[in-house]
């Protein structure tokens, strides 16, 4: 019989004959189908904590796994879910910075730079999480700026604490719409989504490239979405933006290219962050998207997304260029 541990996969509890009626029992406790889980059975357990958005604590995962194993806790092992692999010195001397790196996926690609060596400017809106980010990595070189990338003078900050140079940058941060088609978007939700998920990302990447160029190198990487892909992946103003990111970046591509700095793009697909949407979600948006929203094949952890991020922002993403590499377990080739 199979061990279940919290790092085995979501699919192999509900397979198991230990794991299947524990989960099951803690789904309808819930009032939640067992059908809900169907996109993240790759997931491992340990990430439901994550979807839950709070709702699921640490110690229900610990217990589940008590339960499973007959009260005796299970050591780890390597099998399971995919789990991360740290690239020591991958950015050994290298200046990095991240947006949105207080939470989700900025948070796990602030992390796993400043594991591999880098210096990470972390960038948010939060000052407290992101003094938890930079208590988290003790042993790190981690520059907190609490900033909003939307406004001019948060930006030169930004920059005037990366100092003298700027090897990478990674424009992570993004708000959701609130999934409302053209006709009902409001000109509050276009402006904020447009002001964050493009405009920021402009203005950063607009303040960074000079500093890259003078040294003649430079790596940029911008998270559009599966949005970015498609139409029936999110609400007008979301998909607008990331459509527009893509853009930005395909140009960035061609202009810098020659001059040393790469530009590409992320598309990732469903991912475990817990990013809340607006209030007031449209129902006639919802409705329409649903069935398309259903067919997502998995849903990737922050640390999955960050893997791609980090390849892209490292040399080892050195012959690519003007690239949106689709993050999202294949949803885009269906």
């Amino acid at each position: 019989m199979t061990t279940l541990t919290a790092n085995s996969t979501i699919g192999d509890w509900l397979d198991s004959q230990n794991g299947g009626p524990l989960i099951q029992g803690l789904l309808a406790q819930a009032g939640v189908p067992v059908e809900t889980l169907a996109p993240v059975r790759g997931l491992p357990l340990q990430q439901l904590v994550a979807l839950s958005q709070g709702k699921l604590s640490q110690s229900v995962i610990d217990g589940l796994v008590l339960q499973a194993n007959d009260g005796v806790a299970p050591e780890e092992d390597e099998g399971g879910a995919w789990q991360e692999q740290v690239t020591p010195a991958r950015f050994a001397g290298k200046t990095v910075i991240v947006t949105g790196a207080a939470s989700g996926i900025g948070r796990a690609t602030a992390s796993r730079i400043a594991r591999e060596g880098g210096r990470v400017v972390a960038v948010d809106v939060s000052a407290a999480r992101l003094d938890d980010l930079a208590s988290s990595l003790p042993d790190a070189d981690v520059v907190v700026v609490e900033a909003d990338i939307t406004k001019q003078e948060s930006v030169d900050a930004i920059i005037a604490a990366a100092g003298s140079r700027v090897d990478a940058l990674a424009n992570i941060a993004g708000i959701n719409d609130d999934f409302s088609p053209l006709h009902e978007t409001s000109d509050a939700m276009w402006d904020r989504v447009m002001g964050v998920n493009l405009t920021g990302t402009f203005k950063l990447t607009r303040a960074a490239l000079p500093v890259m160029l003078e040294t003649g190198r430079g790596s940029i990487v911008n998270v559009a979405s599966e949005a970015a892909l498609r139409g029936n992946a999110s609400g007008n103003a979301y998909t607008t933006s990331k459509h527009a990111v893509v853009g930005l970046t395909r140009s960035a591509a061609f202009m810098y290219g020659p001059q040393g700095v790469r530009v590409n793009a992320v598309a990732p697909g469903g991912v475990a962050t817990g990013i809340p949407f607006p209030p007031n979600v449209s129902a006639a948006g919802s409705a329409r998207l649903k069935p398309f929203q259903g067919q997502i094949p998995t849903v990737a952890t922050a640390e999955q997304l960050a893997a791609s991020i980090t390849f892209l922002l490292s040399d080892d993403g050195v012959n690519l260029n003007g690239a949106v590499l689709a993050s999202d377990g294949g949803w885009s080739v269906q």
